[in-house]
C-alpha cells in the first residue's frame, strides 16, 4: 500500500496533574524531515519520538507540536503519617513531663507541625517527569497510527488517480497511432516537397546524399518511437503501484520521461491533429506529476 505525503493527526490526554496535546501533520518533500517542537524538560522524550517517525514515515516533511500543561492547583504534597505519628508522640511526652514540672506550654498549631521536617512530603520531580514521559511515549502510539491510516487512506486515492491518468494516456497513445495511419498520404506529399527543396538547393546530388536527406525526413517526422516508449513508461509505472514500499520518486522521475516524449511528439508531429493528441498528452501527464509529487 502506497502512501500520501499528506496527513494530519491530533489527540490529547492528561496523567496526574498534567495534561497535553498532540498536532502532528506533514506535506510532500523531496526527503524525510522532521521538525519536533516538544518540551525539552521531559528527559528522553524528543530523540524517542523522532526514532518512531522515522520507523513509520519514509518521506515528507513532517512537524510535530507537543504542548504540555500543569494544573496550578496541584501541590505535590502529601503527609508523611507515620513521621507525624512520631512527632504527636513526641509531643504529648513534651506537654506531659511539663505538666509534671509545673511548666505551662502554648498550645500546639496545626501549622507549627506541618513546618516540621519530614511532616510534609514533597513530590520528586525528577519521579514527575519520568511518569509523564511515560504517558507521552504511550499516547503517541495511537496518534502514529491514526497519522499514517490518513496517509494510507490518501495514499489509496491518489493510486487510483494515477491509475486514470495513466489509462487516459494509453488512450491517447492509441489515438495517436490511428492518426499517424490516417495521415500517411499527406505525409508523402509532406516528404516530396521537402525532396524538391533539398534537390532545388543542391543540383548536384548523389544518389547517396539523396538516400540520406530522404532517411533524415522521415526520421524527423516518425513519432513511432516515442509512442512505444510512452506505452513502455505506462507499463513501468503500473509495475512501480503493483509494488510495495515508496514509490513517489520513482514515479516522480518517469513522469519526467512521459514529459520529454510528449513533447518531442509535438514538435514532430508535422499534423493539426497529431499535436492535439500530443497537448493533451502534455496536460495529462502535468495533472499525472502533481499527484505523483505528493506520494511517497
Amino acid at each position: 500500500m502506497h502512501h500520501s505525503m499528506t496527513g494530519f493527526a491530533s489527540g490529547q490526554g492528561a496523567t496526574g496533574s498534567y495534561s497535553w496535546t498532540w498536532d502532528l501533520r506533514s506535506v510532500n518533500a523531496k526527503g524525510l524531515d522532521l521538525r519536533l517542537r516538544v518540551p525539552d524538560w521531559v528527559p528522553g522524550l524528543e530523540p524517542d519520538l523522532k526514532a518512531r517517525l522515522a520507523k513509520a514515515v519514509a518521506r515528507g516533511n513532517v512537524t510535530l507540536n507537543l504542548r504540555v500543561s500543569r494544573e496550578e492547583t496541584a501541590t505535590g504534597l502529601t503527609v508523611n503519617l507515620a513521621m507525624l505519628d512520631n512527632v504527636l508522640t513526641a509531643l504529648t511526652q513534651v506537654e506531659d513531663r511539663a505538666m509534671s514540672m509545673g511548666v505551662t506550654l502554648a498550645p500546639s498549631k496545626a501549622a507549627d507541625l506541618l513546618a516540621l521536617r519530614g511532616v510534609l512530603d514533597t513530590a520528586s520531580p525528577d519521579d514527575e517527569t519520568e511518569a509523564l514521559a511515560k504517558a507521552l511515549k504511550a499516547d503517541f502510539e495511537g496518534l502514529v497510527t491514526a497519522f499514517t491510516a490518513m496517509r494510507a487512506h490518501e495514499g489509496q486515492a491518489l493510486t487510483a488517480l494515477l491509475h486514470g491518468h495513466f489509462d487516459r494516456i494509453e488512450a491517447l497513445v492509441t489515438e495517436a497511432a490511428g492518426v499517424l495511419d490516417s495521415r500517411r498520404d499527406a505525409m508523402k506529399e509532406t516528404l516530396v516537397a521537402q525532396l524538391r527543396r533539398v534537390m532545388e538547393a543542391d543540383q548536384q546530388m548523389d544518389d547517396q546524399r539523396l538516400t540520406q536527406e530522404l532517411a533524415l525526413i522521415a526520421v524527423k517526422a516518425d513519432v513511432t518511437e516515442e509512442l512505444d516508449r510512452l506505452t513502455a513508461h505506462v507499463a513501468a509505472a503500473r509495475d512501480l503501484l503493483a509494488g510495495d514500499g515508496p514509490a513517489g520518486r520513482k514515479l516522480d522521475f518517469l513522469a519526467q520521461e512521459f514529459n520529454r516524449e510528449a513533447n518531442t511528439l509535438c514538435s514532430k508531429s508535422q499534423n493539426a491533429d497529431l499535436t492535439a493528441v500530443g497537448l493533451e498528452l502534455k496536460a495529462v501527464i502535468e495533472q499525472m506529476r502533481e499527484q505523483v509529487q505528493n506520494l511517497e
